[in-house]
């Protein structure tokens, strides 16, 4: 109890930290966004006559997107945001797994376990370290206590159980952190992109209500501004979905990687204690 006591306090601390990083996160990538838009995209000689209030060079791809309004900053920003907790979760994920094929140290796990090799098990998840190995390593450890102790099967497979459910639920917290972000972002992602759209119109229609005749410069500049967000719009929102069912698919496996193991320390325990009543 001591120990977990200590692991929740790691994890709290742990927690707070990564809730700093988030709020960092998501005001630099805002930042950056912003001042990328102005000072890259928005750079005079991007522009003829070194004027970014007139029209953009001819293919002069930064140009076009930085006449797409102001929307386009708060829109680079969510990108950015979708980027760097993509690769944040994929270090942390891949770090979870361990330093092996987490498929292949569950199987030898589960054939040292069948043997009844516990400190071989355990060795194993000594070598393999991270959130799988950690959860499993736990379960030894409550096996060999239970066994020593001499519980009945239905006894000892319940506080098997639970030490792997109290070590999960320690470990997978930080696994699903900042996913919710991710998920967001898919929304909002979407409809910053449709605010854009919908604020490039405006002042397409706007042009055209202008007098008898169309300013074609402002309608050609309000539909070209309504299509950049909707394309930035589009990409974030994209990036973003791909990524979280990415990890959220990683995580399940792990999850499930845990279940198997588990699994086969009950049933070696059942056997151990058939074989002692016999």
């Amino acid at each position: 109890m001591a120990n977990a006591s200590i692991q929740k306090v790691e994890k709290s601390g742990s927690s707070t930290g990564s809730n700093v990083f988030a709020a960092l996160t998501i005001v630099l990538c805002l930042i950056v966004g912003a001042l990328v838009w102005k000072f890259i995209m928005g750079h005079p000689s991007n522009f003829q006559d070194n004027n970014p209030e007139g029209e953009p060079i001819a293919g002069n791809y930064l140009a076009m997107v930085y006449k797409g309004g102001y929307v386009v900053p708060v829109l680079m920003g969510l990108l950015l945001m979708t980027i760097v907790f993509s690769i944040e979760r994929l270090f942390v994920i891949s770090k979870a797994a361990g330093k092996g094929n987490v498929e292949t140290f569950v199987r030898k796990v589960q054939g040292q376990i069948a043997a009844g090799n516990i400190n071989e098990a355990m060795a194993e998840c000594d070598k393999q370290q991270g959130t799988v190995a950690n959860v499993i390593k736990a379960g030894l450890l409550k096996y060999e206590e239970v066994k020593r102790e001499g519980f009945d099967s239905e006894r000892a497979e319940a506080a098997i159980q639970q030490e792997i459910e109290e070590a999960t639920s320690l470990e997978m917290p930080m696994l699903e952190k900042n996913l919710v972000i991710i998920s967001t972002l898919v929304s909002i992602g979407t409809l910053m992109g449709l605010l854009g759209t919908v604020t490039g119109m405006i002042k397409a229609f706007s042009a055209l209500g202008a007098g008898t005749t169309p300013d074609s410069a402002q309608l050609a500049s309000g539909i070209s501004e309504a299509l950049i967000n909707t394309a930035t719009g589009i990409s974030t929102s994209t990036i973003a979905i791909i990524a979280y069912n990415a990890f959220t698919s990683k995580i399940d496996k792990l999850t499930y990687s845990i279940d198997e193991a588990g699994f086969a320390i009950t049933q070696t325990y059942r056997r151990f204690r058939a074989r002692a009543n016999n």
